[in-house]
C-alpha cells in the first residue's frame, strides 16, 4: 500500500474528477455552471479563505475551468505511455499550452512559504497568500496541480480505461488496474461478452 496522497494529489484529482461518466453513456460536467463550482469549493473546505461564503460567478467558473483543461492535459502526459482518459482523449490541450496556462493561473497570487511544526510530527511548509495578496480560486487550483505534478505521487497516475468510466486514479497496488472495483467488474463483464461474442 502506498502513503496517503498529500493535499496538492487529492485537491488536484478532484479538480479533474468534476469531469465524470454521467451513468447513462455521456460525460457529465460538475462544472458545468457556477452554482456547480460553488458547491465543489463548499465540498473542500480551506481551499481559500472564507470558502464557506464563496459564491461562484462566470469569471471565476472560466478560470478553474481552464485549469482543469490544463491539469487533464497534463494528466494525460503523465500517464504516458498508457492511454488518455476517453472523456477528453481528442481534445486535450498542448502540453506547452497547457503548462503555460497554469503557471499563469498559479501567478495570481503571490505566496509565501510558512513553516508549520507541531510536537511528534515533521515540519510542513505550506504557501500561503503573501500579505495584503488576495486568494485566487484558480490560482490556489493550479498551485495544487502543480505541486501534484512536480511531486511523487505523479508516478502512481493512471486513466481507468473500464467501460464508460472516465476518470484518473492514483494506483496503490501493483495489480490495481481500475478506481474502483466497480469498474474492474464492469471490464471483466465487457472482456468475457467480446470473448462470448467471438466464439458465439
Amino acid at each position: 500500500m502506498q502513503d496517503s496522497p498529500g493535499r496538492d494529489t487529492r485537491i488536484a484529482l478532484d479538480l479533474a474528477l468534476t469531469v465524470r461518466h454521467d451513468g447513462h453513456g455521456a460525460v457529465a460536467d460538475d462544472l458545468a455552471e457556477p452554482s456547480g463550482l460553488t458547491a465543489w469549493v463548499e465540498d473542500h473546505p480551506g481551499l481559500v479563505p472564507d470558502g464557506e461564503g464563496f459564491t461562484a460567478d462566470a469569471f471565476a467558473l472560466a478560470a478553474v475551468r481552464d485549469v482543469r483543461a490544463a491539469a487533464r492535459a497534463l494528466f494525460a502526459r503523465a500517464v504516458r505511455p498508457g492511454e488518455p482518459s476517453p472523456a477528453d482523449a481528442a481534445r486535450l490541450l498542448p502540453a506547452p499550452e497547457a503548462v503555460r496556462r497554469l503557471n499563469e493561473a498559479a501567478a495570481r497570487t503571490p505566496t509565501v512559504p510558512v513553516l508549520a511544526w507541531a510536537d511528534a510530527t515533521p515540519p510542513v511548509v505550506r504557501a500561503v497568500p503573501a500579505e495584503g495578496a488576495g486568494t485566487d480560486l484558480a490560482a490556489a487550483l493550479a498551485q495544487a496541480v502543480i505541486g501534484f505534478l512536480a511531486g511523487p505521487d505523479r508516478q502512481r497516475l493512471r486513466a481507468c480505461h473500464a467501460p464508460r468510466c472516465v476518470r484518473y486514479f492514483l494506483k496503490e497496488h501493483p495489480r490495481q488496474e481500475w478506481c474502483k472495483p466497480s469498474c474492474g467488474n464492469r471490464a471483466r463483464v465487457a472482456r468475457h461478452q467480446e470473448r462470448h461474442g467471438r466464439t458465439a
